[in-house]
């Protein structure tokens, strides 16, 4: 375990702590691959009483396709501890205009979560064009989209800003670049409602009921994960099984309260 930042910071004031957020992309798996660690971490969790979060900026499936996921991996998780960036992303579209059009580029677990905010789909005269992670993204889709924006208004808001994301395979792309070409081409920039964006954390917070000096995030990302962690006062630990590695830290002006290898490290 190592420590940076204030050296009077202790693994027991961590494992003290009432509230995990967490990660799920490079934290808890790597595509279908669970990594070291997890299981003992999560009945750590759940064996201690902790509140916990599974917070991803992945908007490819909702929370109960998650808790398959992670069951097909041979881990027990409620539906009630996942929240993803989709669903983020939907309360601040349904917020923002209650049963707005949509013209929508992702998967099921974006779509859903749409639906279930009373927004509608929409590809002739959408408010929004919302992307989100999908391997079914080709031009056709991406004129689209420029179309409605410049043509017609449209807004563009993207789930997450994080450019790639890891997987069994090696780094993959992710929502930040299946975004970009559409900016480039509309001259317009997204609005994104994943991590870091404050209401994401807000939210998640709200969800567990716990104060911000009782509440840790646990990510891989410093661009994303700790910088959210940071901007909402919580404790912060970067775990380097994901994208961020040891040498990228000096890179930043704010830095992880702790740095671990995994969260298999967190239990002891």
């Amino acid at each position: 375990m190592n420590r940076v930042g204030n050296p009077d910071k202790t693994i027991e004031a961590l494992r003290a702590k009432k509230a995990f957020i967490c990660d799920m992309d490079g934290v808890i798996y790597h595509g279908n691959r669970l990594l070291d660690g997890v299981p003992a971490f999560v009945d750590w969790l759940q064996g201690t009483g902790k509140q916990f979060l599974f917070l991803t900026n992945s908007s490819e499936r909702s929370p109960r396709e998650l808790r398959q996921k992670l069951t097909r991996l041979g881990l027990d998780v409620g539906e009630e501890h996942f929240y993803t960036s989709a669903l983020a992303t939907a309360d601040f579209l349904a917020r923002q205009r209650p049963g707005a059009g949509i013209y929508a580029i992702g998967e099921g677990g974006l779509i859903n979560a749409l639906y279930d905010a009373g927004l509608t789909m929409n590809d002739v005269d959408p408010e929004y064009i919302v992307v989100g992670e999908t391997r079914t993204y080709n031009y056709e889709k991406i004129e689209r989209a420029v179309h409605l924006i410049r043509s017609r208004g449209a807004k563009l808001i993207g789930t997450n800003p994080d450019p790639t994301g890891p997987s069994e395979h090696g780094i993959i792309p992710a929502c930040g670049a299946l975004v970009a070409p559409i900016e480039m081409a509309s001259g317009v920039k997204a609005y994104f409602g994943g991590k870091p964006n404050p209401l994401m954390m807000h939210h998640a917070i709200k969800r567990l009921a716990t104060a911000p000096d009782e509440t840790v995030i646990v990510g891989d990302r410093m661009d994303t994960d700790i910088v959210a962690g940071v901007e909402a006062e919580i404790e912060t630990v970067l775990v380097l099984s994901g994208v961020t590695c040891r040498d990228d830290l000096v890179r930043f002006a704010y830095q992880p309260g702790y740095v671990l290898g995994g969260v298999g490290e967190i239990p002891g």
